[in-house]
């Protein structure tokens, strides 16, 4: 294959119609890479030989030893098609640009396919024809859905039905029917979950028109009742608001299927591929059939007439035993050639069937080829010329897959209808998005999915230009280093120190006059290669150019208050690239529609971000949803403490590089790094220790995060207080000044998952009443401005599936009313909560019970009274007596002393869930003959107040008996009945628990469902793979928190107890 330059890649981006995006997404081991070497071999970059062996796009040593994919790569491929304008024209030659992007399959790196999709307009899914859809299928076909991809099913691997499973064509044809239909139900789930929440939206708007044409109606007759007139303008509006039904959407689009062109069978491995379409052209002047007709008959129940050439249905047949077409004219081909090229008795396969064969498809297959003694190669050598797998793929993706235009034209709106604050977005930039302009006065917008790290070296601007000799005294400077690590490596092996030290002299003195001559800078060599970080980007509309500079817009920005704290930073781009996989090509500008690199963006940019050209009305497009968020947590240290420095800023370089890593500092003061997994935490240490610190580095024990909670059991320890209910506790500061009273209360298990479910509701009401509290405290025409936030969150909630307040608080009542025999309890309570908590987002309420409101009502309607009537009638108090104290005054300590309450349990400073603390009673009784002022006793009673309203949810969380939750994997398995036994035993020893198992039809494996411990499952997949030899591969995805029943305080009594568990019930068993 020619090589492709990259001047030619370059010329055809600004050719926007013939530019695809895509990226290839699929479960582990299901073939991406193969098929993107495949891809690959079509510019030249590697040898169609070595195409699924090499794995070009693993750059990584890792990479390579393991055999997965761990880092998103991008490459852009050149592909040229003869295409005919019209069916007697002559076909002239098109030119395509393809911006291919290779993810990780591993549930460890699903956020690097969160990353990813964001920035393609199309997505080849890829589906292993024997394993089926897998879990990381569902994964990314919800991606898809979600980003508004258009994807192309590729059922890969086919060759296992021939080669493993020794499956006949017609039961290969039954397995692939069903593998489909797997697919499409997936797909249809999707459909029918989206289907079923309009149709819910659409109830409550007619409900809502419904309401308001009755107070129209009643206000007309109150109207007439009083002035004997009235227009018919209300019942105009009352019919208007009544009508208009519910639009069904058409999903027929939406599936897979062999006859619309969007399904591709291969074998990656072996080079072919082909869809319905081929064979249909290939049949066409065969069968005297049109390649329409073909097309939609090839696949189903359709049957070919042996006599009469004429297509028959299932109804037709009339008892004769004919097979479906798509086995007789594909399939038995396809099988043919594996049995002339790979079959009989010793698998050297049969010359004259392959002779037969081969003039029969007017293939040319080269001598040497034919004389070969690797069967293999005569069979790649056959389908390469036959079915080549780059063609089907290529072809179906430049027929089937959108160009930038229509694609963001169609994705767009729906992205920017659900950014932050879209009321508020510039019209022009909105028009320039959605119609991808690219011009030079028309806006720049940019996503920046993610910060990759790259070597120095492999910057194009360190690399010699041209690839050509060396020059002398590029030449003469690596012969100098050369004799400097001869000469070091010699005085280690003789020992001689002193020869050592003149060397290192005679080294640093050679260096220095070097550089003084020629007055280039040296890097000292403990440095090694330095890092940098590129942003892996895509242009929505403008032309981006070296030099220019635009806005950094944070994750939390909104154009309603572009200039909120902290204010969006103005940067210069230093660098854009196009991106080649292993290598990166520089580019002067960039227009609209392209996958690119860009530099400069180094500190500005923690993991994702927008890049606009101006700041009022911008669009925030950082919202990106992760699928699979980081749990597990590992303190680094390093092994010589001088290099903390090193590890520091290593850990903040590797926090902006991976997606999913995060990097915190603890309060006693470790550093500690949070991964997805075990996999995932061994990638991110041999970074830190190869590329970011580079330095040795120690890891501790993985920290488990761990819940606690409150239960009511049968038995309990008795009442401290007898006085007192179960729960209740009466705090005074030390000063005695303040008395608090609080009641702790296990939460109803649905409140409780309700909570968690609907973490980014809360967060999101908490940011709208942060909004309304600074338009408050702005200018009184600034208040238009928050309701019209608020109004505007509330329609992107509406976009998002999230709840908004009212919907909210609906919900939350439901769950409370749900809990039998406690109804008296939580009757009122949800207009009574104060904070959410830990975070402020957590699964713990702080419900204010007092009689005068001390706290802030979070889910009350009339938000903006109340805060009006507290700070009126703080305002009042303080007019009458300045110097006196009210409970009001101290009600961000209380809340700010439930979120450390809940942030640390008293049994192992872990996180609450589960927990209702009610504050009954606030009294402030501070003499007033001191000479202090009230905002001096604040200051002074701020502490204490903290300190004793902590330590009373502290004992009233202890009134109850406490529990703890552990955090649980979902755990998935697929095993072949060989090894199903050795898989139940690895689970059982590391305390896992089996859900489901179910037999894959069609196939020889189970599929085997369970729950297993986070801090039983480190080394579980290495010791599964062991006992399986490789058969069974775990995947884990983490699933929450389960309670573990066993009272933590619990200390043995009686004599049997005493002598199986000892004193302190820690004897083992």
């Amino acid at each position: 294959m020619p090589v492709v330059n990259p001047e030619k890649l370059i010329g055809l981006q600004r050719n926007a119609d013939e530019v695809r995006n895509i990226c290839i997404l699929a479960h582990v081991d299901h073939g991406k890479t193969s098929l993107t070497d495949a891809l690959i071999a079509t510019n030249g970059i590697i040898s169609p030989k070595l195409a699924g062996k090499i794995r070009y796009l693993d750059s990584r040593p890792d990479e390579q030893l393991r055999g997965i994919t761990m880092e998103s790569s991008a490459i852009s491929l050149y592909f040229s098609l003869l295409r005919r304008s019209a069916p007697e024209a002559s076909p002239v030659q098109k030119e395509y640009l393809i911006n291919l992007i290779d993810s990780p399959g591993h549930i460890d790196f699903s956020s690097e396919v969160s990353t990813a999709s964001r920035l393609c307009d199309g997505a080849l899914v890829l589906v292993d024809a024997i394993e089926g859809v897998c879990s990381q299928t569902v994964t990314v076909l919800r991606q898809t859905w979600t980003e508004h991809l258009k994807p192309l099913l590729i059922v890969n691997k086919v060759d296992r039905l021939i080669t493993e499973l020794k499956m006949s064509p017609g039961e290969a044809y039954t397995h692939l029917t069903k593998l489909l239909e797997q697919v499409n139900a997936v797909i249809g789930s999707f459909f029918q979950g989206e289907r079923m929440e309009e149709d819910l939206n659409w109830r409550e708007r007619v409900e809502e028109r419904v309401a308001a044409a009755a107070a129209k109606e009643l206000e007309r007759a109150e109207r007439k009742a009083t002035k004997g007139s009235v227009t018919d303008d209300s019942e105009s509006i009352a019919a208007s608001g009544t009508t208009g039904d519910f639009e069904e959407k058409d999903d027929e689009d939406l599936y897979f299927a062999p006859e619309k062109n969007n399904v591709i069978f291969s074998s990656a491995v072996d080079g072919w591929a082909f869809t319905v379409r081929q064979f249909a052209l290939f049949y066409e002047k065969k069968l005297s059939i049109k390649r329409s007709v073909l097309e939609k008959v090839l696949w189903g129940d359709f049957y070919l007439e042996p006599k009469t050439k004429r297509v028959l249905g299932s109804k037709h047949l009339k008892g004769r035993t004919l097979k479906p077409m798509f086995v007789q004219l594909v399939l038995d081909n396809i099988w043919a050639v594996y049995e002339a090229t790979t079959g009989g008795s010793k698998g050297n396969g049969d010359p004259a069937m392959v002779e037969k064969i081969t003039k029969s498809l007017s293939l040319t297959i080269p001598p040497h080829v034919l004389r070969s003694r690797d069967p293999r190669a005569i069979m790649t050598t056959v389908f390469s010329a036959w079915l080549p797998l780059s063609t089907a793929v290529l072809v179906s993706v430049i027929e089937h897959l959108p160009a930038p235009p229509a694609a963001q034209a169609s994705r767009l709106p729906g992205l920017i209808d659900a950014s932050p604050g879209v009321k508020h977005v510039d019209p022009m930039i909105r028009k320039a998005m959605v119609n991808m302009k690219s011009g030079q006065d028309d806006p720049v917008v940019a996503y920046v999915s993610t910060m990759v790290a790259v070597p120095a070296s492999e910057m194009p601007q360190n690399k010699r230009a041209g690839g050509g000799a060396m020059t002398g005294e590029e030449a003469r400077d690596i012969a100098r280093k050369k004799r400097a690590e001869h000469q070091r490596a010699q005085a280690a092996v003789n020992g001689e120190a002193l020869n050592q030290d003149l060397s290192r002299i005679t080294e640093a003195l050679d260096e220095s006059n070097l550089t003084d001559a020629n007055g280039d800078d040296t890097t000292d060599e403990a440095e090694g290669d330095p890092e940098h970080l590129i942003g892996f980007a895509r242009l929505y509309s403008g032309t981006l150019s070296v030099g220019d500079s635009v806005y950094v817009l944070p994750p939390r920005f909104s154009p309603a208050y572009p200039y909120t704290m902290p204010e969006p930073q103005k940067v210069m781009v230093t660098g854009l690239y196009l991106l080649m996989g292993r290598g990166l090509e520089a580019l002067t500008s960039v227009p609209a529609g392209v996958v690119f690199g860009i530099g400069g963006l180094e500190g500005r940019v923690l993991k994702s971000g927008t890049l606009c050209s101006q700041l009022e009305g911008a669009v925030n497009l950082a919202g990106v949803s992760m699928g699979s968020q980081p749990i597990v947590r590992v303190a680094l240290e390093p092994v010589n403490p001088v290099d903390l420095e090193k590890l520091i800023r290593g850990m903040r370089l590797l926090e902006q590089s991976d997606p999913c890593a995060q990097y915190e500092v603890l309060e006693s003061g470790e550093h500690v790094i949070l991964t997805a997994g075990e996999l995932h935490l061994e990638r991110c240490l041999k970074d830190l220790r190869e590329r970011f610190a580079k330095c040795e580095v120690q890891a501790g024990e993985p920290i488990v995060p761990y819940r606690e909670t409150i239960v009511s059991a049968t038995e309990m320890s008795p009442l401290k207080n007898k006085d007192l209910p179960r729960g209740t506790v009466v705090g005074i500061t030390t000063s005695k000044q303040i008395t608090v009273r609080l009641r702790v209360r296990p939460l109803p298990d649905a409140v409780t998952d309700f909570l968690l479910k609907n973490v980014g509701a809360i967060r999101r009401l908490y940011s709208e009443r942060e909004e309304q509290e600074e338009g408050r405290k702005g200018m009184t025409a600034r208040r238009g401005n928050v309701e019209e936030q608020a109004e505007a969150d509330e329609i992107q909630a509406a976009g998002t599936g999230m709840l908004s307040l009212l919907d909210f608080r609906e919900e939350l009542r439901s769950k409370f009313a749900e809990s039998k025999g406690q109804e008296h309890i939580w009757a009122d309570v949800v207009e009574k909560i104060a904070a959410f908590g830990p975070r402020r987002t957590g699964p713990n309420l702080l419900i204010d019970a007092t009689q005068d409101g001390t706290c802030q009502r979070f889910l009350q309607a009339s938000h903006e009274n109340q805060m009006v009537d507290l700070e009126a009638g703080n305002d009042h108090i303080s007019k009458m007596n300045p110097d006196t104290l009210t409970p009001r005054d101290f009600s961000d300590k209380i809340s700010y002393a439930f979120q450390l309450s809940t942030a640390q349990g008293p049994m192992c400073h872990e996180p609450m869930q589960g927990v209702a603390v009610f504050l009954e009673a606030v009294t402030v009784s501070a003499p007033s003959d001191e000479e202090s002022s009230a905002r001096e006793k604040l200051g002074r009673l701020t502490g204490e107040t903290i300190k004793t309203v902590r330590d009373a949810i502290r004992q009233g969380f202890m009134d109850w008996s406490p529990r703890l939750m552990l955090a649980m994997y979902s755990c998935e398995i697929q095993a072949s009945t060989e090894v199903l036994g050795r898989v139940y035993n690895v689970l059982s020893r590391r305390r896992g628990r089996i859900l489901t198992e179910s037999l894959k039809e069609g196939t020889p494996f189970y599929l085997i469902s369970s729950l297993l411990p986070v801090a039983e499952s480190f080394g579980f997949g290495d010791e599964i793979r062991k006992r399986t030899s490789g058969a069974a591969q775990p995947q884990l995805v983490f699933s929450g928190f389960e309670l573990l029943d066993e009272d933590p305080y619990w200390v043995p009594q009686t004599e049997e107890e005493l002598e199986d568990f000892g004193e302190k019930g820690d004897r083992e068993r």
